[in-house]
């Protein structure tokens, strides 16, 4: 008997380790048939079977289900926020400064982290944990080499300072590569780091239903510590916040103030 559609999905999800059925599934329904049709796949079966098979074919729709994105400084003001405000005000507690970048996809914005603290002159103070679940572009981010395009937001003075030009490709600074700590890791199935400082997670919620974006700012609450930063993509505004302990602090920048009042199973509309 063929596979039916929902009968693939829950196969890959269990194939990827990620539900997919906690995507956006007009999105999600788009990336998956656009693959079939470009490889000339007929059945749900004969698609199972080459994610299966074909490891380049399986990396190749690991990506094509999550976007990567990314450029340095991207949307400008919030990075100056984190230079002038955040940052500033997180270095005045008396431990290491934890840092997290959940799906940091090229590295560019673990990497924008970076330069600030080296900046500011902090960067032996702080350690800075990036995450993604494409391997493809992890090894993209360690290998810290971008076009022109992904450092167009850079202030020139820092594109100078901070990278090696070879042609049309940069070079971030060696140094400060070796100060960001790269790992895979599914935000809908893997534990989340303890004690962080600032989480920066942008342009990932936005793929997800609400039952999956609220077990991730549930996550995100518990990972940080009291009084901790939470940065938002500028289309992914929490509206519940305060049920997921946090406060509304500045655009897409939200402070942990408690715990949650709320679990997996409740829906936060429910608790007003």
């Amino acid at each position: 008997m063929s596979l039916t559609y929902q009968d693939f999905k829950q196969e890959v999800s269990r194939l990827c380790g990620t539900d997919l059925h906690l995507y956006k599934s007009q999105q999600m329904d788009r990336r998956i048939h656009s693959l079939m049709s470009f490889w000339g796949i007929s059945d749900y079966q004969e698609y199972l079977s080459v994610l299966k098979t074909d490891p380049r074919r399986y990396q190749e729709f690991v990506k094509k289900l999550t976007i990567n994105v990314s450029e340095f400084f991207r949307n400008p003001d919030r990075f100056i926020e984190l230079w002038e405000k955040v940052l500033p005000e997180l270095l005045q507690k008396p431990h290491r400064l934890k840092i997290w970048s959940a799906g940091c996809s090229n590295g560019a914005e673990p990497y924008s982290v970076a330069i600030i603290l080296q900046e500011l002159n902090v960067l032996n103070r702080a350690t800075i944990l990036a995450t993604d679940i494409d391997q493809v572009v992890l090894d993209k981010a360690r290998l810290g080499v971008y076009l022109r395009n992904e450092v167009k937001s850079l202030p020139p003075q820092l594109l100078a300072k901070y990278f090696r030009q070879e042609g049309e490709a940069f070079h971030f600074c060696d140094d400060l590569k070796k100060r960001v700590e790269f790992k895979n890791h599914n935000l809908l199935r893997d534990p989340y780091p303890e004690e962080m400082d600032l989480i920066i997670c942008r342009n990932v919620v936005i793929y997800f239903t609400e039952e999956a974006k609220n077990q991730l700012y549930l996550g995100f609450n518990r990972s940080l510590r009291d009084g901790g930063y939470f940065l938002a993509g500028g289309t992914e505004p929490i509206l519940y916040y305060r049920q997921f302990g946090f406060e509304n602090v500045g655009l897409s920048f939200y402070q942990k103030i408690g715990p949650p009042q709320l679990d997996a199973n409740d829906s936060p509309r429910s608790l007003l």
